[in-house]
């Protein structure tokens, strides 16, 4: 190294140098390390300034001037010329046989060196030679070994192939290193420098073993990380790191398959999870050569865990293993030099020794051995044909020798499980399949189980049935002509609503399928059915008809359907419509449910939702207007579709048929729909010759059916995407303004409200938006403050306050002043607490994401932190008549908030939640419960310190007359256990005999409720627990 002249500038460097090797300093290696970044000096300056100490010859001195230097090199190495490098590579090299103190600090040069990009070829190799040699590696401190760690991973990830010139002297050297390390921080490292030497092909030579055995040694892996670690090192992170070693090479596969082997026979569950993990693991890259020696035994352990073991995770581990075993040997036989017996031979010997459980439906051990079965033949087709040809005849004879209807469900259900593997590898040739050439006894098996009285085998029979119809030409045109007999029978006349709906699902899944066969089947037999008119009782008739709706609903999987049904449905609701029974509003209800399911199947289908809305909506808008007029005329026909429970049914179909509009399309439908409630336009509605004008804005008590119908104008307008223009949306505004404020009828005026808040939230932001929520503001605050019409105008407050709060808009904070203050009004305050609810609360048919409203996200949160200290405040300052008001708010307002938000603010809070406990208001006293009851499953320590008035207030409202109340109030108490033990022994006996009282409750419910607190108070304190 040459010598660099000692002139004056290096005065400050030397100061440094003595300050940190003589003085202690350890702050001056960063101000030399900033020197040499900027140029003041250079390494070698550095280097002949530490001349004093490295030739000292106490190590404490030497050892402190390398250190500095090493710190200097780890900040620079990336400017360090090639000839520099070289000679402080040699320089460290010859340091690495000085005293123990100063061989720290050596590593720490060496790892700055392994990173510089000039290191000449050839001294990688010298420097690990040189650590292999001279550093007994395991006698150092855990920061000194990670560090030789790191020096070897920069290398081979630079140096490979020098590296690889090493040949396997590279492999035992590491081997000698990591022998014996026991820190987990170091292992994590250690095991990805395995795994890098045998997934990049370094030489293990004759120390395949060697590498083994210092790896396997921590197999299976015994580690609890310490509380508070910092260094966040999991045991899942070590089982994981040292399985990708394990399982890296074929190599280990003698020398790895006896240990797992070993430890699946141990009594420690997590040794045989982990053992099983990693069998799964090596299957992927082992053939039949790693295996063969070992099948036998393998094959006694996993069956012995299934038989024997009652953790499910194992037996889940052991399934996954004879699948991955069986897939190991199924891609070996693939290979041209394979031998095929040795699958066949494993297959023998699982079907030999699990085959004969399966003629036992009552035994134990009949499911562990379906299970075992299903595994190995899901591994591949090879290995599903071999297990299927010796099983499904098997399974088809013990349906037929077993008549009892529990021993068929579990024989059938083992059928399932081995259909549901067909189903894995799809269409087979003809020749191929076991399936196929027991086509008729299969299918026979399963129809015979739908006709069983056994509702339970009804439902498995079912199941098999839909996987059948699933499998490409299994069912032939008149086994599908069958199935569709049975699904009609099941799903109209089955007394257990069990298998009538689960037929009307299956009837869901195969109408995709196979479309003509439902179509021309089973949608005109559903509208005979429908049609009818039987002599049996109404309530029978009532309820068959009911099906028939569904079961239509159901079946309209399929746009071709879809075109078969809804005009089915529509033509049941106008002869609904024209009737006079008693029961007519459910049986319109009733359709429209069925029409709404319909509608929410066509969604994901452009053509079906486009046939679905311009079918529908019009029919629907027609039927209603027609009422309304009749209404208005005095006619009595119709009646029934005006009623608030009919339109609010019919309000989720046209929503369901307007939101999956592409914008062209709901463009052209909007226009028709304003036209209509604006201009009275009805010429687009069907059958549209009507006693008189439609006005359903205009004045008069005669137009009150009419004005109803803006409930249908909410669910369409409100539902359109964001970018849809609206027709003459000011005037609609300015009109439904006026409606929600004058109109008498709660319903009409709330249905305006609603609509009127829906167009606000989307409207875009601007002049016209602030005009008409000005107009809003100004119709509200007069009818708030006296007259007739108070409520409307609290009504139209909340929702225009909650479309504004769900966007953020800067006139919510105004509004929501105006609800606060609202709170103090002894008439309107208890309605505008519960308004709070509403505003917190999913909205169904308007204001939500599914509708394309404007929701900001944590729009909870900002209401939170903007007004619960308000409610607080105005709390402490009310008078005692009207308290109860703001306890209301404040308990919906944090029952809807997320709990995680909620724990955090609970100190200054929850006082605040115990008064209202306190409140003889039933919907405070539920919603404070319902909030309460996660908080001590989430805050135990919190809630803890308030355990005495919680355990008062819990028992005095376990006998209030409110069902609800009671049954909050026992799981809460329920939760109460989940506190420490040793707050609650002393409300022990206290509890247990409060708790008697409830257990003769009137009410079911609450005497289950009662018995599960009741029973976690018996068992508190007790050993285990």
């Amino acid at each position: 190294m040459a010598a660099a002249g000692a002139g004056p500038g290096m005065e400050p460097l030397a100061a440094s140098v003595r300050d940190f090797v003589a003085g202690q300093q350890d702050s001056r290696a960063a101000e030399v390390a900033a020197g040499v970044k900027d140029g003041k000096w250079t390494v070698l300056q550095l280097v002949e300034a530490l001349g004093f100490c490295l030739e000292n010859t106490d190590p404490r001195t030497r050892g402190r001037g390398i250190q500095l230097l090493s710190q200097v090199l780890l900040q620079c190495y990336s400017l360090l010329q090639e000839k520099e490098v070289l000679h402080l590579v040699l320089f460290y090299e010859s340091r690495l046989q000085d005293h123990h103190l100063v061989i720290p600090s050596v590593l720490q040069g060496l790892r700055a060196l392994s990173m510089c990009e000039v290191l000449s070829p050839g001294l990688a190799v010298s420097v690990l030679k040189a650590i292999f040699q001279e550093v007994h590696v395991q006698s150092l401190l855990q920061l000194d070994r990670h560090t030789v760690y790191s020096i070897i991973t920069n290398f081979m990830s630079t140096r490979e192939e020098e590296l690889k010139g090493l040949g396997a002297d590279f492999t035992f050297g590491f081997i000698q290193v990591m022998d014996g390390e026991k820190d987990p921080r170091n292992l994590l490292v250690a095991f990805q420098i395995v795994r890098d030497i045998i997934t990049k092909d370094y030489a293990l030579g004759p120390f395949v073993e060697e590498l083994f055995e210092v790896t396997s040694c921590y197999f299976p892996i015994d580690f609890t990380p310490p509380p508070n670690d910092p260094h966040g090192i999991q045991r899942e992170d070590l089982i994981l790191s040292l399985r990708a070693v394990l399982a890296s090479t074929p190599q280990f596969a003698e020398f790895l398959l006896p240990l797992l082997i070993e430890k699946l026979d141990s009594e420690l569950q997590s040794a045989k999870l982990d053992s099983l993990q990693t069998l799964t693991a090596c299957c992927a890259i082992y053939g039949q050569k790693e295996l063969q020696e070992f099948l036998p035994s393998l094959w006694s352990s996993l069956r012995r865990e299934v038989f024997q073991t009652a953790s499910e995770k194992i037996e889940t581990e052991c399934l996954a293993a004879l699948h991955a075993l069986s897939a190991c040997l199924s891609r070996s036989v693939l290979s041209s030099d394979a031998d095929e017996d040795l699958l066949d031979s494993f297959l023998s010997s699982i079907l030999q020794d699990c085959r004969h459980h399966l003629c036992e439906p009552d035994m134990k051990l009949v499911w562990p051995s379906a299970k075992l079965l299903q595994a190995a033949a899901g591994a591949s087709l090879r290995t599903y044909h071999r297990v299927t040809r010796s099983v499904l005849p098997l399974l088809l004879e013990q349906y037929t020798n077993h008549p009892q209807s529990s021993q068929r469900r579990t024989i059938l259900e083992m059928l399932l499980g081995f259909l549901e593997l067909q189903q894995k590898w799809g269409h087979v040739e003809e020749d191929e399949s076991t399936l196929l050439s027991l086509q008729a006894p299969v299918c026979s098996v399963v129809f015979s189980a739908l006709t069983d009285p056994s509702v339970q085998l009804q439902l498995v029979g079912i199941k098999a049935l839909t996987l059948l119809g699933s499998l490409q030409g299994f069912l032939s045109s008149s086994d599908l002509e069958l199935v569709v007999d049975h699904l009609i029978r099941l799903a109209l006349h089955e007394e257990d609503s069990q298998s009538s709906e689960a037929a009307m699902e299956a009837a869901g899944s195969l109408a995709p399928i196979y479309p003509k066969v439902f179509s021309g089947h089973m949608v005109p037999r559903l509208e005979k059915e429908l049609q009818s008119e039987r002599e049996e009782s109404s309530h029978s008739h009532c309820s068959l008809q009911q099906r028939c709706l569904q079961a239509l609903a159901a079946v309209s999987t399929h746009t071709s359907i879809v075109r078969e049904t809804v005009p089915v449905l529509l033509q049941h609701l106008q002869k609904v419509q024209k009737g006079s029974e008693a029961g007519n509003t459910q049986d319109m209800v009733s359709v429209c449910q069925s029409l709404h399911r319909v509608a929410l199947q066509c969604q994901q289908d452009a053509e079906g939702c486009w046939y679905f809305h311009q079918t529908v909506v019009p029919c629907l808008l027609a039927m209603a207007v027609q009422a309304a007029m009749q209404e208005s005329t005095h006619l009595l026909l119709g009646k029934a579709l005006l009623e608030e429970e009919v339109l609010a049914a019919m309000v989720p179909v046209i929503s369901a048929a307007t939101t999956h509009l592409s914008p062209e399309l709901a463009a052209q439908s909007v226009s028709h729909v304003i036209s209509l409630f604006l201009d009275g336009e009805v010429s687009f509605l069907p059958q549209n010759s009507f006693p008189c004008s439609f006005q359903p804005f205009g004045d008069g008590e005669c137009l009150e059916a009419q004005r109803r119908l803006v409930a249908l104008l909410m669910a369409f307008v409100c539902s359109l995407p964001r970018n849809v223009a609206i027709p003459q949306q000011e005037w609609l505004l300015r009109e439904l303004l006026a409606l929600s404020c004058s109109c008498n009828c709660p319903f009409t005026a709330t249905t305006a409200a609603k609509c009127f808040a829906g167009l606000v939230n989307k409207h875009p932001a601007g002049q016209q938006l602030d005009e008409i929520l000005q107009l809003a503001v100004n119709r509200m605050e007069p009818g708030l403050a006296k007259g007739p019409c108070r409520t409307q105008a609290l009504t139209l407050l909340l929702w225009v306050t909650k479309a504004l709060v769900l966007r953020y808009h800067p006139l919510s904070s105004c509004l929501t002043d105006k609800l606060l203050g609202l709170l103090g009004d002894t008439e309107l305050g208890p309605a505008a607490a519960d308004g709070f609810s509403l505003l917190m609360a999913e909205s169904p048919d308007v204001l939500h994401k599914g509708c394309h409203a404007d929701v900001r996200i944590m729009f909870r949160q900002r209401f939170f932190t903007d007004n619960v200290p308000k409610l607080v405040q105005g709390f402490h300052g009310a008078g005692p008549d009207v308290k109860a008001n703001y306890l209301k708010g404040l308990s919906h307002v944090l029952n809807h908030l997320p709990k995680p938000v909620l724990v955090t603010e609970l100190p200054t809070l929850l006082s605040l939640l115990l008064e209202a406990l306190s409140c003889s208001d039933r919907v405070v006293q539920l919603s404070t419960l319902s909030c309460l009851q996660p908080l001590l499953l989430e805050a135990p320590q919190i809630m803890s310190l308030h355990v005495d008035t919680l355990v008062t207030k819990f028992l005095n409202l376990t006998s209030s007359p409110t069902m609800a109340v009671r049954i909050a109030a026992l799981r809460c108490a329920h939760a109460l256990t989940c506190l420490p033990t040793a707050v609650l022994l002393p409300y022990k006996a206290r509890v247990i005999r409060a708790l008697a009282k409830p257990l003769d409750d009137k009410k079911r419910l609450v005497r289950k409720e009662a018995v599960a607190a009741r029973g976690e108070w018996f068992l508190l304190g007790s050993p285990g627990r």
